[in-house]
């Protein structure tokens, strides 16, 4: 087997890298982030306040997730529906954040990510990949950069969505949520004792994807 955790704070590139990765590795590319943000999706979608622990957690029995790969590409399905890129706003990104923070909705998603990597050669990237999720993988790389770095990247790709926002907003939800994921009580965003650190800031994708490689090559022979 071939388990690549990747984990680290929002913002650092995680998803585009471990798509990369798993697409030179010719592996599954598993970005557990989405189930959150589906959660988080359904939470908001229903009127809930995203603080609201007790009505979250009773919404969680008439949430059906699904997660296919078609073409190599995963698709989340939520009661039966594609969310597509729906899940992808800012706004949604802090329910994820909430969300994530509440053990029972955890705990709700656990087996469904343990499972995928039980019976797939996969890089899988969130928070807790390498300490929680797949703790045994082969290899554990936590990525991350600065805030401000990770702050502009995030302001080009809203503004080229379309969204109205500013970079000082921006950053404050960064902190924000980085604040929210590292502090939780229940599996906070940490690096794993025995993964690797890659600290992007001054790197582009392709930098990233290269070091990352490097980091691999270093623990299995691909």
């Amino acid at each position: 087997m071939l388990r690549i955790a990747l984990d680290g704070p929002s913002g650092a590139g995680k998803s585009t890298v471990a798509k990369a990765l798993a697409k030179k590795l010719g592996v599954i590319y598993v970005d557990t982030g989405a189930l959150y943000r589906t959660v988080g999706l359904y939470v908001r979608n229903k009127g809930v306040d995203k603080n609201d622990e007790e009505r979250v957690i009773s919404l969680l029995p008439e949430i059906d997730l699904g997660m296919e790969f078609i073409n190599g590409e995963q698709v989340i399905t939520l009661n039966g529906v594609n969310v597509g890129d729906t899940i992808r706003t800012g706004e949604i990104a802090m329910y994820a954040s909430r969300v994530s923070a509440i053990p029972e909705v955890r705990n709700f998603l656990l087996e469904t990510q343990r499972k995928i990597s039980r019976e797939n050669d996969v890089v899988m990237d969130g928070r807790d990949i390498g300490t929680v999720i797949i703790p045994d993988a082969e290899v554990k790389i936590y990525m991350t950069a600065s805030s401000k770095a990770r702050a502009e990247r995030r302001y080009k790709e809203l503004i080229a969505k379309g969204e109205s926002c500013t970079l000082e907003s921006v950053l404050a939800d960064i902190e924000l949520r980085d604040k929210n994921d590292s502090t939780r009580k229940t599996a906070p965003a940490v690096q794993a004792k025995d993964a690797i650190l890659l600290d992007n800031s001054e790197l582009d994708i392709d930098g990233t994807v290269e070091k990352a490689i490097e980091i691999i090559k270093s623990k299995v022979e691909i």
